[in-house]
């Protein structure tokens, strides 16, 4: 009898406890940088139902992805670990291994009603993974973008009294854009804003209003889900994060560690237990969100595999955050992103990013950072293409093109030559006088103790969670097959002069 008492009693304390549990609807567009939202500022954009979670909640001014590319960043946010840390995962278009769970795997354990609409991981085949879902979870809707359709369904299949856990990943504002669709809503060629890296001309500037009108898209969309959880009363107890996964799809932004590629908006609500207009200036990772959405869930990540972030919900939860600035760092790299060079090789990177440097490790100096620019039509036996069409770590849009024809205008070919050319070993940049990423200062006498003293913080950051490119060179990297089209390229100076320093690519043979 005493047994069937405690029995029935931690049973209903369980129950108890799950019903505080709050609910999670996440919102992430794709490839958005920072600052491009109303409520940093921006004039080009206008985005009411991001501003209205900023000022139920917190907006991040400091916000980092792990990676520069869909893939390894959402897959570093769902594990809460490093890209070098997760294997396959930790590279575009590959496999993503089930022992490494997701916060939706362990809140699906834990009794969550989970699934996800639109682009959850990916691209990438987790089924080679051992994975029968997606590792955002089930999804629900059609694959068109009608997102509000899929998280209805979701809500009316969840079961009564169950919280619940959903993806929304939105295919907006990823490449390819409707060409003046900017213009043609409304949008100016004066409301464009040009960041640094870019040359400012009317192409420029169309093609910018074009990603504008995107991000309003992802907006509107986020604006529907919102009213969904309002209509069924689901408002105050969930936990509600807008962001994006990567940075703008234009060239020296997504896909390379430059402030433009990993600099991420982020806001976050949560009407019962967060202070409401509040501004975050810590420096914080995806990773350190994942910490915070499993203290927040109440669950744990594996033993074998630890979570590498630190949760902030104490510092929003009580109020009364810090508006100067921090000391705070953030770590994040990128290895294979498109299959860009021979072999498919891919360009690793890793950062470290304070609240005034960035300062870059480039592994592999000698490869092209968007490929060489020049590739063959078909396989290795086949014509080469022309010179500068292959640049495909940058996504083909009208930017690079009019930075391709105009490249001997002594105005645009600098920055043609920044998106393009190979880069040294190290790169250092104050992000205070230089966010746009264009003066290198790893070599400037009155900046080696910094370039010194971050360098030393990111190799030992980097041995630390046992980095392959910090301990053996990283070659491992290249061996994690990738499921997505295969490009052929010239064998390289490099390759030719030194055969053994090329990585074996396994998963190549049979290919060629």
């Amino acid at each position: 009898m005493i047994r069937f008492i405690i029995l029935i009693t931690l049973l209903l304390l369980q129950k108890g406890i799950a019903s505080e549990r709050p609910n999670l609807l996440l919102m992430i567009s794709d490839d958005q940088s920072f600052p491009h939202a109303s409520a940093y500022g921006s004039k080009m954009v206008s985005t009411p139902n991001f501003d209205k979670i900023a000022n139920q909640g917190v907006l991040f001014t400091n916000a980092f992805c792990a990676a520069p590319g869909c893939s390894p960043s959402r897959a570093a946010f769902l594990t809460g670990r490093n890209i070098w840390q997760i294997e396959h995962a930790g590279t575009h278009a590959s496999s993503f291994h089930k022992k490494y769970l997701t916060f939706m795997d362990l809140l699906k354990e834990s009794g969550y009603h989970t699934g996800h609409t639109g682009k959850g991981w990916g691209p990438g085949n987790y089924a080679e993974g051992g994975r029968e879902n997606n590792p955002a979870g089930p999804i629900y809707g059609s694959k068109k973008k009608n997102y509000a359709e899929g998280f209805s369904k979701f809500i009316k299949s969840k079961p009564k009294g169950s919280p619940f856990a959903f993806w929304f990943g939105s295919k907006d504002p990823h490449r390819s854009f409707e060409k003046g669709s900017g213009q043609k809503s409304g949008k100016t060629l004066d409301q464009a804003e040009v960041p640094p890296f870019l040359p400012d001309s009317p192409v420029i500037r169309d093609d910018l209003l074009d990603y504008a009108l995107e991000i309003e898209r992802f907006d509107k969309d986020c604006g529907k889900m919102l009213e969904i959880l309002k209509k069924n009363n689901l408002n105050n107890d969930t936990i509600i994060i807008i962001t994006s996964d990567n940075g703008m799809a234009f060239p020296y932004a997504k896909a390379n560690c430059t402030e433009y590629g990993i600099h991420m908006p982020l806001a976050i609500s949560w009407k019962s237990k967060i202070p409401t207009n509040q501004t975050c200036k810590k420096l914080i990772s995806f990773i350190d969100i994942t910490a915070t959405i499993h203290e927040a869930m109440s669950i744990k990540a594996p033993k074998k595999f630890p979570l590498m972030g630190k949760s902030f919900l104490n510092v929003i939860s009580k109020g009364g955050i810090p508006t100067t600035g921090t000391d705070s760092q953030i770590f994040a790299g990128r290895e294979r992103h498109s299959s860009s060079r021979y072999n498919s090789l891919g360009y690793p990177q890793r950062c470290i990013r304070t609240d005034k440097f960035l300062y870059i490790k480039n592994f592999k100096p000698e490869r092209w950072p968007a490929g060489p620019g020049q590739k063959f039509s078909g396989n290795l036996e086949s014509r080469l293409g022309p010179e500068h069409g292959a640049y495909h770590d940058i996504d083909a849009c009208p930017s690079l093109n009019f930075m391709i024809s105009k490249q001997k205008d002594p105005e645009i070919a600098k920055y043609f030559h920044l998106a393009v050319n190979k880069r040294p070993k190290e790169q250092l940049f104050n992000i205070q006088k230089d966010p746009g990423c264009l003066e290198n200062l790893a070599n400037d006498p009155n900046h080696f103790m910094i370039r010194n003293k971050l360098s030393q913080q990111l190799n030992i950051y980097l041995s630390e969670t046992n980095d392959p490119r910090a301990l053996n060179g990283g070659d491992i990297f290249e061996t994690y097959k990738r499921y997505s089209s295969i490009r052929w390229f010239p064998e390289p100076e490099w390759a030719k002069k030194n055969p053994k320093s090329v990585p074996e690519t396994p998963w190549l043979k049979g290919k060629k």
